[in-house]
């Protein structure tokens, strides 16, 4: 596998930053306006994001590619996203962002079964360096074992898989289709699944103000214009480095809680932080050293 390049890791950095904030929104949001809704909502602002930047770029949709958008749209989008909201009821964002890294496993054996990349100890390793990493990072506290936490933690794990199974596929679309038209079909697919849910629950919600800013964040920037950025990358890079971004979003999301909630640091978060980096490393091959070995040949 080739390394990253440095522009393609630091854009893994700033996706893996709004991705760690999408659960504290996630959080906010869930408990007032309802899974379904929550979900719909953000998809629905998601897709008029995307919507607009196309019809600025004077881009086409794929209708001819409608059946891949509605399956991509169905296991990358609505099944992750409404699951994810209704983990929320249960789980702690905590709990949640560290249960995304399951996406890594799923996708490091997807894209091998798919030809789309090989295994190797050096990515073994990196995965259990960040499960390691996420674990000190979040450092978990006792939560009651009930029939509602097990299910919630099952559903982040079905989502989480969700995520890394399809994204070899993901891959290979956008080698038909544009980064944009891609995150704009899936998007607006996913939410013509979740209306009629979201349509079923909508008097039970409750349009808080800051739920509704939750939610906003959400569809505009962690998912309308994160996807299109992530599919800028992921048509760069093999399917098994760009999954490593979900190292990162355990450790942004903690650093957003504490800024903002202010929650506190545990000791785990340097020590960490550190082996999240090192399991990013190791899973994409970006190298810092030789990365900066660069930077000062080109100065000089």
């Amino acid at each position: 596998m080739r390394a990253v390049k440095t522009r393609h890791f630091l854009q893994l950095v700033l996706l893996s930053a709004l991705w760690g904030a999408s659960f504290l929104f996630i959080r906010v949001a869930s408990p007032v306006l309802g899974p379904n809704v929550m979900a719909a909502l953000r998809i629905g602002l998601a897709t008029l994001t995307l919507m607009g930047i196309m019809r600025w770029a004077g881009e086409p949709w794929p209708w001819r590619h409608w059946r891949e958008l509605l399956g991509l749209g169905t296991l990358t989008v609505a099944a992750p996203f409404l699951l994810y909201a209704w983990a929320a009821l249960h789980l702690p964002a905590g709990y949640s962002s560290l249960l995304n890294t399951m996406a890594v496993p799923f996708g490091v054996i997807a894209a091998a079964w798919m030809k789309e990349d090989t295994l190797s100890a050096r990515k073994w390793a990196g995965c259990l360096c960040g499960f390691a990493g996420v674990a000190l990072i979040v450092q978990l506290g006792p939560v009651e074992p009930n029939s509602a936490v097990l299910l919630a933690a099952g559903a982040c794990v079905t989502a989480a898989a969700c995520y890394g199974l399809s994204l070899t596929w993901m891959k290979r679309a956008t080698k038909r289709m544009s980064p944009l038209s891609i995150a704009a079909g899936i998007h607006a697919a996913a939410l013509v699944l979740l209306l009629p849910g979201a349509a079923w629950t909508m008097p039970t919600a409750r349009f808080t103000p800051e739920a509704l800013a939750a939610v906003a964040v959400m569809g505009i920037v962690t998912s309308g214009l994160a996807y299109w950025l992530n599919l800028r990358v992921l048509k760069h890079v093999s399917p098994v480095a760009a999954m490593s971004s979900a190292f990162m979003i355990p450790l942004f999301g903690v650093a957003w809680g504490h800024i903002f909630l202010g929650e506190a640091l545990g000791p785990g978060m340097l020590w960490g932080g550190a082996l999240v980096l090192v399991a990013t490393g190791l899973v994409t091959g970006f190298n810092p050293l030789q990365w900066l070995g660069a930077l000062r040949r080109t100065a000089d």
